[in-house]
C-alpha cells in the first residue's frame, strides 16, 4: 500500500487503487499522513528512511525532496517500481530516493534508520521480529495497522487517516549490579519489549527503554535516566554493569 498523489501514475503505467499485489492491495496513504509520519519520526539529511511496499514511491520521494534523506523503496510489483523510478526523476530526487525490485521479507534492510510501512496486520506480526533487531533507536512507523503487543510510543492522527510510531527498544534484560552515588545493589531486569519490570520488593520498581535511553524508578522512588552502551548503562552519578543476560 501506498500514499496517494492527485495523479495514480503516468502515461507509461496507470495503477489502480485496489489491485492486487503479493501481500496486499494497493491503496493510497492521504499525503497528509506522510508529511506526519515523516515528521514525527523526525527524518533528517543524514537518516536513511527505507519504505516496504512502496508502491508509486511517494514516501521515499517525499523522505528525500521534503526532509532531505536517502530513502530506499522496496516493492514487488516491477511496473510500480518503474513508475516510482520515474516519479523520483520528475521529483529531481532520483539521486537520492531509489527503488528496488524485492520481496520485503526476503531483502535486508538492516541499515535503515527510518522504516515506514502500510501493509496489514498479520504482516506487521511477521515483520516485527526483524524490526526489533535493528538497532536500538530506529524508528518505525506505519499507516493504520499496529504491532500487536508492542505499543506504539505514539499515534499520529490527521483528518483521514491514522499511523503509529516505534522506537526500537535496546535489550537490556539481565541480572544488572548498580551504583548509585554510594549504593551498591543489584537488580534483575525483565523486558517486554519498551517495557522493563522487576521482582516486586526489590531495589528497582520499573522502567522503560527509548530507543538507547533507560528510565528506572527505584523502590525509594528516585529516577533514574541513562545511555545503553553494551553491557553497561551510564547516568548522571549512576552507572550499571549486567553480570548476567537474559536466559
Amino acid at each position: 500500500m501506498q500514499s496517494s498523489t492527485a495523479k495514480e501514475g503516468d502515461d507509461a503505467y496507470q495503477p489502480e487503487v485496489g489491485q492486487a499485489g503479493k501481500d496486499v492491495i494497493w491503496v493510497p496513504t492521504p499525503d497528509s499522513l506522510v508529511k506526519a509520519m515523516l515528521t514525527t519520526a523526525d527524518v533528517k539529511p543524514t537518516d536513511y528512511v527505507v519504505d516496504l511496499g512502496s508502491g508509486d514511491g511517494k514516501i521515499a520521494i517525499a523522505a528525500a525532496r521534503d526532509f532531505g534523506a536517502r530513502s530506499l523503496g522496496v516493492e514487488y510489483n516491477p511496473e510500480m517500481v518503474a513508475l516510482a523510478r520515474r516519479n523520483a526523476q520528475r521529483a529531481g530526487v532520483a539521486g537520492k530516493a531509489n527503488f528496488i525490485h524485492g520481496d520485503i521479507f526476503e531483502t535486508d534492510f538492516s541499515s535503515a534508520t527510518v522504516v515506514t510501512m502500510y501493509l496489514l496486520p498479520s504482516l506487521n506480526l511477521k515483520l516485527r521480529d526483524t524490526l526489533l533487531k535493528m538497532k536500538p533507536g530506529t524508528r518505525i512507523v506505519s499507516h493504520a495497522f499496529t504491532m500487536g503487543e508492542w505499543e506504539p510510543e505514539r499515534t499520529i492522527s490527521t483528518d483521514d487517516a491514522t499511523g503509529y510510531f516505534w522506537i526500537v527498544p535496546a535489550q537490556v534484560a539481565g541480572r544488572w549490579a548498580f551504583e548509585v552515588g554510594a549504593d551498591r545493589f543489584a537488580a534483575e531486569l525483565g523486558q517486554e519489549f519498551q517495557k522493563l519490570s522487576a521482582a516486586r520488593g526489590g531495589p528497582i520498581r520499573d522502567g522503560a527503554v527509548k530507543g538507547t535511553t533507560v528510565h528506572l524508578t527505584r523502590a525509594n522512588g528516585q529516577e533514574l535516566v541513562g545511555e545503553v552502551n553494551g553491557n553497561q548503562i551510564v547516568g548522571r552519578g549512576w552507572v550499571a554493569t549486567r553480570i548476567k543476560p537474559a536466559g
